[in-house]
């Protein structure tokens, strides 16, 4: 404000003595124009100067100037200054983080929102073969051509990253994440995690053999328990105590192994195709009638299906990984509960929920759920004959079948876990198949008929 005060009074006497030499002289009017003019020369001299400043050197010391136009300049000055220092400043920063991500062994894709390669570290170009000399500006599908690739960048559902081979050799596996910042633009990890899925490979193909190799010997076991328990009445009492206990821990072993197959064969085997049509409504009537069976009318179990709601998969998978849920369900939550099969359209696809009014589950255990062998409380699992691997099944079918599973639940608040199935696995509703479904709502009844239930799961 100083110096533009100081600009003012400078006018001032410019336009006063100038219009008073020019009063004397009986010109007034020429003196003050005479005045503003020789103002006006000042003031476009030192716009020249700054004009040929900013486009000869402007990181050269600014013209000399005074007054007004020499505070102008200087300020122009330290603020290209300190803008100059701030890009030094970001350069740095973005030299250190360009050098630090070449030091990284995972591989790092920048792209654009169009899905175009702007920048990759050194790893990424031993990983998936990148080239920075014709590479930059490709759509990144023109290097990852694997279709299930190509779904999954599409779908813009990043929860879980994605395992595949590499483009250079097939003995190479990749983990893909993919995340999402910015203006819908991406930055692509890709990881080696061939020593891993080795390992892995390793561990189902031992837990597969070793389950079908104990198969024969439990089998011969559990037909000679049941050959001697026919003559258990000729047996002494404590003999007979030890062939019950034999019999129960073999059945309990049985059970594992069918578990330890059946979990082998969804984490090895490719689901072909998209399966079948189900009826949901009849598909949770016969789960809710198996459950009735194991709950011996101790709880209240209803199923509410929305009309014409059909799936695409596989039947008897599907029918394992709800059942598994229903059975936890009657068996952890005490008498007289209320257990509730839901089926029903969402803005997703499809939900599968079942729910209970029990105890509910500590949501520190909520993560570890799905976990083989993990347990709540190992002494009333094993008591009920869970094998632990129940809820891990379910896990490997909802992902066969493009689905995940989502549990809430809270102490003495009861537990809902529901499983999501994308739109795809929906199929289209129509009249003649309306016609032949089930009630919106079917309600609890007794138990069926002397048929023995599937053996749940935990």
């Amino acid at each position: 404000m100083r110096y533009w005060t100081n600009e003012l009074w400078r006018l001032g006497y410019l336009a006063g003595g100038f219009g008073l030499v020019g009063g004397l002289l009986g010109l007034l009017g020429w003196g003050l124009a005479l005045g503003l003019a020789l103002y006006l020369f000042v003031h476009l001299k030192h716009l020249k100067s700054l004009y040929t400043w900013l486009i000869t050197n402007p990181h050269e010391e600014p013209p000399p100037g005074d007054g007004v136009w020499g505070d102008l300049l200087d300020r122009l000055y330290r603020y290209q200054k300190g803008q100059r220092q701030a890009q030094e400043r970001l350069r740095s920063i973005l030299n250190r983080i360009q050098e630090s991500s070449e030091a990284m062994r995972d591989g790092l894709v920048m792209l654009d929102n169009h899905g175009d390669m702007e920048w990759w570290n050194s790893a990424a170009e031993q990983l998936i073969g990148l080239k920075a000399s014709h590479d930059r500006g490709q759509h990144v599908t023109n290097y990852l051509r694997d279709p299930v690739f190509i779904d999954y960048f599409n779908r813009l559902a990043y929860r879980e990253p994605l395992t595949l081979q590499s483009p250079l050799s097939d003995n190479l596996t990749l983990q893909i994440s993919i995340t999402l910042f910015g203006d819908n633009e991406r930055l692509v990890m890709v990881r080696d995690v061939t020593r891993l899925y080795r390992l892995e490979e390793m561990r189902r193909d031992f837990v597969a053999n070793v389950s079908h190799e104990l198969r024969t010997p439990l089998t011969v076991l559990a037909g000679y328990l049941e050959t001697y328990s026919d003559y258990a009445d000729d047996l002494p009492p404590r003999w007979q105590r030890g062939l019950g206990q034999m019999q129960s821990q073999t059945d309990r072993m049985q059970h594992l192994v069918e578990d330890l197959l059946t979990l082998s064969r969804l984490e090895t085997d490719e689901l072909s195709g998209e399966g079948r049509r189900i009826d949901m409504a009849q598909l949770l009537t016969r789960i809710r009638e198996d459950a009735e069976g194991l709950s011996k009318e101790r709880h209240v179990i209803t199923v509410a299906v929305e009309p014409g709601l059909a799936l695409m998969g596989e039947e008897q998978e599907l029918r394992s990984a709800i059942s598994n849920l229903v059975f936890n369900a009657v068996r952890y939550t005490p008498e007289d509960c209320h257990i509730t099969l839901r089926c029903q359209s969402t803005s997703e696809g499809v939900m599968v929920e079942v729910e209970d009014d029990g105890d509910g589950i500590d949501p520190v255990h909520l993560p570890r759920l799905t976990e083989r062998f993990y347990r709540i409380d190992k002494g009333r699992s094993t008591a009920t004959g869970g094998t632990g691997l129940g809820l891990a099944i379910v896990k490997h079918v909802l992902i066969r079948h493009q689905g995940r599973l989502e549990i809430d639940s809270l102490p003495g608040e009861g537990a809902r876990f529901r499983c999501h199935f994308p739109a795809e696995r929906r199929c289209a509703t129509t009249a003649a198949w309306l016609s032949g479904a089930g009630q919106a709502a079917v309600g609890s009844g007794s138990a069926t008929s002397g048929r023995h239930p599937p053996r749940p799961r935990e």
